[in-house]
């Protein structure tokens, strides 16, 4: 008999987590967890910091922003599903959607992987500004902290990704940055709002999940730009 030491015995199953609220609710919900994906919030983030908080970019032709912004895809989009989609087609998992603890190791292993070679890459190009590098190294910070913390209790990588964007917002505005930024950080503030109830309605996360996934994407943004800054 094979005991899964990773994997809560006291969680509900998803499919009763999510008999709970209606359709008018999950639908909406699905949608939310499916655009803002945490595979995708890098690739966000790098175009909001590229095209509408732009003043970092000052002096960046548009085509090299987009290079970067491919860049940032190719490594936090294409490499991490490519890996997943992997280890479903060997049958180390049993979904893509990663829904138990163990499924989440090897797929955190290997972003964090790609997480930090990018890092890495973008430390070495002084064309790439200092916010994006930053922003990459939070995010290996925060892949690193929720693997470590996979052990113990299944965090929210929706969370994860939507505390990271938060936290990089707010250490631009505790910068003291003359950039147009209150009304972002509200409709971020917003955003994880939603995507994290979201969350809890079509998961079986319970709100401790989410809440230390929020902090933990927050602090290591504050740590990395206070490390590569």
């Amino acid at each position: 008999m094979e005991i899964d030491f990773l994997n809560r015995p006291h969680e509900p199953a998803p499919s009763l987590q999510r008999d709970k609220y209606g359709l008018g609710l999950q639908i909406p919900a699905q949608i939310f967890s499916y655009l803002f994906h945490p595979l995708f919030i890098p690739v966000i983030v790098t175009w909001y910091l590229a095209f509408i908080q732009a003043g970092y970019f000052t002096g960046i032709p548009k085509n090299e922003k987009l290079f970067i912004l491919l860049r940032v895809a190719y490594n936090t989009i294409f490499f991490p599903a490519f890996t997943i989609m992997l280890l479903k087609a060997l049958g180390f998992i049993n979904s893509i959607f990663l829904r138990t603890q163990r499924e989440r190791i090897i797929p955190y292993i290997a972003t964090n992987i790609f997480y930090f070679w990018m890092y890495l890459v973008f430390r070495n190009q002084p064309d790439v500004p200092l916010i994006l590098t930053a922003f990459i190294f939070g995010i290996f910070l925060s892949s690193s902290f929720a693997l470590l913390a996979n052990n113990y209790f299944k965090i929210s990588m929706h969370a994860l990704g939507v505390g990271s964007f938060l936290g990089v917002l707010l250490v631009i505005i505790s910068s003291g940055s003359s950039f147009a930024i209150f009304l972002p950080t509200m409709l971020i503030i917003l955003l994880t709002g939603f995507v994290c109830t979201s969350r809890l309605i079509v998961s079986n996360h319970t709100p401790f999940d989410i809440y230390s996934g929020i902090l933990i994407g927050m602090i290591s943004q504050f740590i990395a730009h206070a490390f590569v800054g």
